[in-house]
């Protein structure tokens, strides 16, 4: 008969620091394991550091969309420089229309978000600087010459003086790590020739001659569709019998360049090519490929152009020039990704749709024409700039309206 053997419990942490004599006197039978916690808090850190990663980069996203927008903006205010705006969102179709994914639009977000951020802090840094001035010059025009004007004005050439005094600091260090500091025993290399080249690399990543190229050419080509029909409703307000017939013929004929035009555009974006804003046989194969989303695209198109004509009815004061500006880069931008997006639609498809689709795709092109046609019309009668608002076609050409014609 067994007899019941009495087994003591065995210290984990006593065998752990016992000798290894000890430990190979065990038994092999009965190996101890030790349980490890399982890596919670590790997981729960790491969780939090890709949530903190992703809010981060989806802000510097946000800002560099934001600050993309107020810089074409603010080219597309100012003369010769609008093609650079119009190449940017030329290419931004383009790109759409050869990938056929709307994100691949998004061009330079990063590169804007650290523009804007350099603008930005800037800004920033001036900011005192503007409030002192304008406390120094209230406190001239109200006492001229007077002691609170001298102090304002002391106090504002004082903190000149520490802005510049703070850069040179900065740029004193700057030179001392250049010529100090090493790694690994080797010189570390020249801080001046290091920013010289990310500054270069930067100003040619962003491809402005390309851009500026790019935008001039759509002008050239839009400029070559739209100026006989405009022409014609230009001339429809002489004083002459026949003038109402002119004015209703170039109507028709803007109706239809404009069913055509923003993919005409578009494909010269897309083959970089000037000779591919004559191809209406391409354009008509591509609505037959793809015919809702050519009409969507065109409707958005047009019903987006229409509201920057209300900002036109009252001149813009010089000042606030990009304010309209940002409204025509924030509602012409998606209406460009969408004409890309049709095109690339398109470009997937060898064969024709049903005709059912292309039919009813152009049931509603004739009407919102019409519509647009009409509302151009009747600009000349409430635009500052008169019969010559004609020529001002946003929605294909550079904002001209805001620094004159």
């Amino acid at each position: 008969m067994l007899e019941a053997v009495d087994e003591e419990p065995v210290d984990v942490v006593a065998v752990a620091d016992a000798p290894a004599a000890v430990l190979d006197a065990l038994p092999a039978s009965e190996p101890i394991t030790v349980q490890r916690p399982r890596g919670v808090v590790r997981s729960a850190f790491h969780l939090l550091g890709r949530c903190l990663r992703g809010t981060f980069w989806t802000a510097t996203w946000l800002f560099g969309a934001a600050s993309l927008m107020v810089g074409l903006a603010v080219l597309a205010a100012l003369p010769v420089l609008q093609f650079l705006s119009l190449g940017y969102l030329l290419e931004s179709g383009g790109r759409v229309a050869r990938s056929g994914r709307i994100r691949d639009g998004f061009i330079g977000i990063y590169r804007a978000a650290l523009l804007g951020a350099i603008v930005l802090g800037s800004w920033l840094l001036l900011l005192p600087v503007r409030i002192v001035s304008g406390f120094a010059q209230s406190a001239e025009i109200i006492d001229p010459g007077g002691r609170a004007a001298i102090g304002w004005r002391i106090g504002l050439f004082a903190l000149i003086g520490a802005i510049i005094a703070v850069f040179l600091v900065i740029a004193l260090v700057a030179v001392f790590l250049n010529v100090r500091l090493r790694r690994d025993g080797r010189p570390r290399g020249s801080y001046y020739a290091e920013a010289r080249d990310a500054v270069w690399k930067l100003v040619m990543s962003l491809r402005l001659p390309y851009y500026f190229w790019l935008g001039f050419r759509g002008f050239v080509g839009a400029m070559i569709w739209l100026v006989l029909p405009i022409t014609l409703i230009a001339l429809g307000r002489i004083n002459n019998p026949v003038a109402p017939l002119v004015g209703f013929f170039g109507a028709f004929l803007l109706a239809i360049v404009l069913l055509y035009l923003p993919f005409l555009q578009m494909r010269l974006s897309k083959t970089n090519r000037l000779s591919a804003v004559f191809g209406i046989r391409a354009v008509r194969a591509d609505f037959k490929r793809a015919p809702w989303a050519s009409a969507f695209a065109l409707i958005i198109t047009l019903l987006f152009a229409i509201p920057l004509y209300l900002l036109k009815i009252e001149i813009v004061p010089r000042e606030a020039e990009w304010l309209p500006s940002l409204v025509f880069i924030v509602f012409i931008f998606p209406a460009r990704l969408l004409t890309g997006w049709a095109l690339g639609r398109a470009g997937k498809r060898t064969a024709p749709r049903h005709w059912f689709f292309r039919w009813t795709g152009r049931l509603p092109l004739l009407p919102a024409t019409a519509f647009y046609v009409l509302i151009i019309f009747f600009t000349q009668y409430t635009s500052w700039n008169g019969v010559w608002s004609l020529y001002e076609q946003h929605a294909f050409l550079v904002p001209v309206p805001f620094f004159g014609m």
